[in-house]
C-alpha cells in the first residue's frame, strides 16, 4: 500500500549499529527511505546495517556520534542533508540498560542512564526538528520502553524505567509543542525483545520468565518494531502524534 510507502524519504536512525535500531533502519529502507546510520563510535555493527540497507537498493552513509554531545549530533543532521537532501524521519532509537538495586546505585551510574537514554534522546531530537521545522513536515519516533509505563517485576531498574517514562512523556511534550508547526512525534514502546543484551548465555533463565510472563508466550524479535516504526512514520499515521505505541505481546494487560 502507498500509505505505508517511504519512497523519497530521507531518515537517520539513531542507535542503528545494532538490535531494533538496526532492524528499524533497515525495515525503513525497505520501505524505501534513504537512511543515515549513526551510533556511538566503534560500534562494530553499523556497516553492517549499511551494507544492509544498500542491498535493499538505497543509499545509506554511517555517522559516527555521541548522543549526549549537541554539537556532534547538529554536525550529524547537516552531514546526512548535505549529502541525501532534506531530513524528513527520524527514529531515535540509542540507549542502555543495566540493573542495580536502588539503595546501592552509584550517583554517577544514575546520571550516565538518564544522560544517554533521556538527555540523549532529547538532544537527538532537538538536532533533527530543527532542521525539519523550517519546512514544516516530518515525523520523529523515539524507542521508549514498557517499563516506562509498568514496573517490571524482579528488575531493579529504578534508572533506567525512569529514563523511559520521561521519553514517553517527552515524546507527548514534544508533539503538543511542535504539531501546529507540521512534525509528528510519537513513541514505541517495546516488550521484552530479543535483543543482543537478552541473547547473552547468563540470561537464559530469566528468557524463560520473560516468555511465561508475557501473553503470546514469547519474546519479541527485533524485525517486530519495524512495522510499528515504518507505520509512524508513513503517511498511514498521518493523525498520529503523542502517541505511545506499546509492542509488548500483551504484556501490560495483565
Amino acid at each position: 500500500m502507498t500509505l505505508f510507502d517511504l519512497s523519497g524519504e530521507i531518515a537517520l536512525v539513531t542507535g542503528a549499529g545494532s538490535g531494533i535500531g538496526q532492524a528499524i533502519a533497515i525495515g525503513l529502507a525497505q520501505a524505501g527511505a534513504d537512511v543515515a546510520c549513526l551510533d556511538r563510535a566503534g560500534g562494530a555493527g553499523l556497516s553492517q546495517t549499511v551494507a544492509s540497507i544498500e542491498a535493499a537498493g538505497r543509499r545509506a552513509v554511517a555517522l559516527e556520534a555521541d548522543v549526549r554531545e549537541a554539537v556532534e549530533l547538529e554536525a550529524a543532521v547537516r552531514r546526512v542533508e548535505s549529502g541525501f537532501g532534506p531530513l524528513s524521519v527520524a527514529v531515535n532509537a540509542a540507549g542502555i540498560a543495566n540493573a542495580f538495586p536502588a539503595e546501592e546505585m552509584k550517583e554517577a551510574d544514575w546520571r550516565h542512564m538518564l544522560d544517554v537514554n533521556l538527555t540523549g534522546l532529547f538532544l537527538s531530537a532537538q538536532a533533527e526538528a530543527r532542521a525539519m521545522l523550517p519546512r514544516g513536515r516530518g515525523s520523529i519516533v523515539n524507542i521508549a520502553s514498557m517499563s516506562g509505563s509498568i514496573v517490571n517485576r524482579g528488575l531493579l531498574q529504578a534508572h533506567y524505567n525512569t529514563s523511559k517514562a520521561g521519553v514517553i512523556h517527552l515524546s507527548r511534550s514534544l508533539a503538543m509543542e511542535w504539531a501546529a508547526r507540521g512534525i509528528r512525534v510519537n513513541a514505541i514502546s517495546p516488550g521484552y525483545t530479543l535483543t543482543p543484551m537478552n541473547l547473552r548465555p547468563e540470561v537464559a533463565e530469566q528468557r524463560k520468565i520473560f516468555e511465561e510472563t508475557t501473553p503470546l508466550g514469547r519474546m519479541a524479535s527485533v524485525e517486530e518494531m519495524v512495522g510499528p516504526a515504518v507505520f509512524l512514520s508513513s503517511r498511514a499515521a498521518s493523525f498520529v502524534t503523542g502517541h505511545d505505541l506499546i509492542v509488548d505481546g500483551g504484556f501490560v494487560c495483565w
